[in-house]
């Protein structure tokens, strides 16, 4: 056997797109899946397929508890945990409401590290686990109109870091996953964000096509999710685990133009790209 078998999964975020991909990949590999999201009527399809279901809101840590303990009094122990949720909010760091900011930390960052916590103690007790963070290449090259989005995207990173290190003598692995542009909704609740730019009030008001342009550029030719999770799943199911996976278009370019392109051409490019000149002559 080339990887593991016959895992208990629970994934977070389910409703749609990457989430409900990687639910189908590893229930069709065998694994018995436990797919989560806020609300449970977003998950019928799943259960119609055979994947087993919870309600988990990742911002609320009597859910997140409640969650996973319901896994490990069912199944007897939870294996491999997918820290798949995650919210995209756009806008100029300089106007963006402080309240959408927490709101993408609470969900990308603090949500994330509240469902390892709950899972870390039954992983303790039963002698192994594994943990898979779901990041962005966006956390390796900020662009303009995304900052919150990276820099939760880079907390998370960082975290991972820190916790497999962490985790390592409890024979608990940690995996970080940098997806490239993938197929997935995420663009829908970003566009919203976006909207209000378009007031005559904001700086950026010449630029909120731009800002609602980036809302929607992971979408624009993405990886189709299904491709993804099967990329996903075969990595992540390693017999060892892989420190770091990257799928996806742009994954590895990202990383390369960060490295390679010194940062004041960098920020010309960026500034060009996303139209940041228009501000200048607008004054």
């Amino acid at each position: 056997m080339s990887g593991l078998a016959g895992q208990i999964v629970v994934i977070t975020g389910c409703s749609s797109g990457i989430g409900r991909a990687l639910a189908e990949e590893f229930h069709a590999r065998g694994h018995r899946v436990f797919a989560t999201a806020r609300k449970l009527s977003a998950l019928e399809s799943l259960e119609k397929k055979g994947i087993e279901t919870r309600s988990l809101d990742v911002t609320n840590a009597q859910s997140v508890r409640s969650a996973i303990d319901s896994v490990v009094q069912d199944a007897g122990r939870i294996d491999l945990v997918v820290n798949n949720a995650g919210i995209l909010v756009v806008g100029p760091l300089a106007e963006i409401p402080l309240d959408d900011l927490r709101a993408e930390f609470e969900t990308n960052v603090y949500g994330a590290l509240s469902v390892a916590q709950a899972a870390v103690p039954h992983m303790k007790r039963q002698g192994s686990g594994r943990i898979v963070m779901v990041g962005s290449v966006s956390a390796e090259l900020a662009t303009p109109f995304s900052g919150a989005y990276c820099a939760s995207k880079a907390a998370l990173h960082t975290a991972t870091e820190v916790l497999r290190l962490e985790l390592e003598p409890f024979n608990i692995g940690v995996t970080l996953v940098a997806p490239g542009a993938i197929k997935s909704s995420i663009d829908v609740s970003a566009r919203r964000y976006a909207e209000k730019y378009r007031s005559k009030d904001s700086l950026y008001a010449p630029l909120a096509a731009q800002i609602e342009a980036r809302a929607g550029a992971s979408q624009q030719s993405p990886m189709p999710a299904a491709a993804f999770a099967r990329r996903f799943v075969a990595a992540v199911t390693r017999k060892a685990a892989p420190r770091t996976v990257r799928i996806g278009k742009e994954a590895w370019i990202f990383p390369v133009v960060k490295a390679g392109v010194p940062g004041g051409a960098r920020d010309i490019l960026l500034a060009k790209a996303f139209k940041l000149d228009r501000l200048r002559k607008a004054k």
